[in-house]
């Protein structure tokens, strides 16, 4: 229930890479409903071609236990939208410490990203003045 309700998207992968968690904030910045993505390839079906291998190398380190902070990532929404993606992941173990999976934790620094932009071109356009 906590991550379901979480204000972070969260996603989950079993050993195959197919959806196990969505969140409903993974749902809302993605635009895919949990139904839509349960069950799926996280990495052929959500994420673009151009950053595939990058994200499965991503994943496949966590399965293999090693976790990967603060991985920036573009994702593209359901309907086209891109989104700046910040991630955290980890493998996700069973009762027995066997892997089960990769838990995904991210951010939505989309936004972040752009007053960073408009601040560094306000800035330069300052500079010209000043200079």
């Amino acid at each position: 229930r906590v991550i379901m309700t979480a204000n972070a998207p969260i996603f989950g992968i079993n050993t195959a890479g197919n959806v196990e968690t969505w969140n409903r904030k993974t749902e809302d910045i993605s635009g895919y409903s949990i139904e839509e993505a349960m069950g799926k390839p996280l990495v052929a079906t959500f994420i673009s071609e151009a950053w595939r291998q990058n994200v499965e190398a991503v994943l496949q380190k966590a399965l293999h236990g090693t976790y990967t902070a603060n991985y920036e990532f573009p994702l593209f929404t359901k309907h086209g939208r891109r989104r700046v993606i910040l991630l955290n992941a980890t493998t996700r173990r069973g009762a027995d410490g066997e892997v089960t999976g990769v838990i995904g934790v991210g951010q939505d620094i989309t936004d972040l990203r752009q007053a960073m932009h408009e601040f560094e071109s306000a800035a330069e356009t300052w500079r010209g003045f000043i200079e």
